[in-house]
């Protein structure tokens, strides 16, 4: 006779936070290894300069998390005015920071399996929005990576989370 159980989930809610968390903390280090004119003006290919994907990612992280824990549907809105220094954005990745771990205590573990419209755009489960989050990051920290190796600087190791 087998007994029924509940499948254990692969991640808890907090060790996915944790691991959020630990992505957001090194993209924060590749922002402070930029020098700041390169932070602004450096691009490659066509690509952004890494400030203007940073205000992207700002954009996403805070409102979307708001949303998910039972905030107001809003759409994105990447034309953040951060100014001219890097600090301002430090700040705001900071800001950002504190907005997440705040709203996400706010989240049931129901919450996660719930289908939503993010940004009132994308319809997903919870859990699939903050994934995207995730990658999206990871995406554009990539893009950042080939910006300090073409400006010679070593960016921090990937894997130290």
């Amino acid at each position: 006779m087998t007994s029924k159980t509940t499948p254990s989930p692969v991640l808890n809610s907090d060790q996915l936070l944790e691991h959020w968390q630990g992505h957001r903390a090194l993209t924060r280090r590749v922002i402070e290894a930029f020098p700041e004119e390169a932070f602004f003006n450096h691009r490659i290919g066509g690509m952004r300069s890494f400030s203007d994907m940073c205000k992207e990612l700002i954009a996403i992280a805070g409102p979307g998390m708001k949303e998910i824990a039972g905030g107001p549907v809003k759409s994105m809105n990447e034309d953040l005015d951060l100014g001219t220094e890097k600090k301002n954005f430090l700040d705001a990745w900071d800001e950002t920071t504190e907005i997440i771990n705040r709203e996400w205590k706010k989240v049931s573990k129901d919450r996660f399996q719930e289908v939503i419209v993010n940004f009132g755009l994308y319809e997903t489960p919870v859990w699939g929005a903050i994934l995207y989050y995730i990658d999206n990051e990871i995406h554009h920290r990539g893009q950042a990576y080939v910006y300090l190796r073409d400006l010679g600087i070593e960016p921090p190791n990937f894997w130290e989370r």
